[in-house]
């Protein structure tokens, strides 16, 4: 069986005669923590939203687990085991914490029952959705959101909005996790403990984990490998202290 989780070979993509991404080449491994940096309009996103189905890439291909996904629509690549968070927080704000996390849950095949079952109120629906309440809280627990479960999402900080997002994508089931930006706006308190959560993640769900992040303490103190973009193309690779150290990174970042 192979150790990859996540393939990508020469994937680009055009916008009219704009190459925004070119023969960009990754492998994540499974389990890994892997992180996609560089400066702003990089093409860091626009990766995530060809992964994600959002955009169709012109060029290139993609594999998921050795399953290839280039070109597939989003439920379909979401179902085969993507989920991502966004720059900006996209919750269901007037929902409890916990009903945004039963919203992922929904079309999990554990949790269905019929529609007799659930217009009769039958034993079944009963017991789906307890089954769903307790999944989410023990993801709730695991991003240390499981005492806020009951409240408006909209009445949390904004950086337990951030992980409520996380633990909405984690109730899909993904085996490949995407992270954008999810630092963004944290304290360093936030931070430090988000790279725990993140560690958590891997370690409980049997996650793979791949994010795009600006704050380069937090990338070096979590992902094992990164891929450097700039200008839509790979500047540097590998080990994440060394890629990040490489000249050409280091004039991308702050200019010559």
């Amino acid at each position: 069986m192979s150790e990859v989780m996540l393939k990508i070979e020469n994937l680009g993509i055009s916008f009219g005669g704009l190459k925004a991404v070119q023969n960009v080449n990754i492998e994540v491994k499974k389990k890994q923590l892997y992180g996609l940096v560089g400066p702003n309009g990089a093409g860091k996103t626009t990766v995530f939203n060809m992964l994600t189905g959002v955009y169709k890439p012109t060029t290139g291909h993609f594999y998921l687990d050795g399953e290839e996904l280039t070109g597939k629509n989003q439920e379909t690549i979401n179902r085969k085991g993507v989920a991502r968070t966004f720059q900006n927080i996209r919750l269901f704000n007037n929902m409890t914490v916990i009903r945004n996390v039963l919203v992922g849950l929904h079309n999990q095949p554990e949790f269905r029952c019929s529609m007799v079952e659930s217009m009769l109120r039958l034993p079944r629906h009963f017991r789906c959705e307890k089954a769903m309440r307790d999944r989410a809280k023990s993801i709730l627990r695991v991003v240390g959101l499981e005492e806020e479960r009951n409240l408006l999402s909209c009445n949390l900080p904004y950086g337990k909005q951030r992980k409520l997002e996380i633990a909405r994508a984690l109730a899909t089931k993904p085996k490949l996790l995407l992270l954008d930006e999810p630092a963004a706006g944290m304290n360093p308190h936030e931070t430090e403990n988000l790279m725990e959560i993140i560690r958590r993640i891997r370690d409980e769900f049997g996650v793979t984990v791949l994010l795009i992040e600006h704050d380069m303490k937090f990338v070096s103190g979590l992902c094992d490998e990164v891929t450097v973009l700039n200008f839509g193309t790979v500047l540097s690779q590998g080990e994440t202290k060394t890629a990040l150290n490489d000249p050409e990174v280091i004039k991308a970042y702050i200019g010559e």
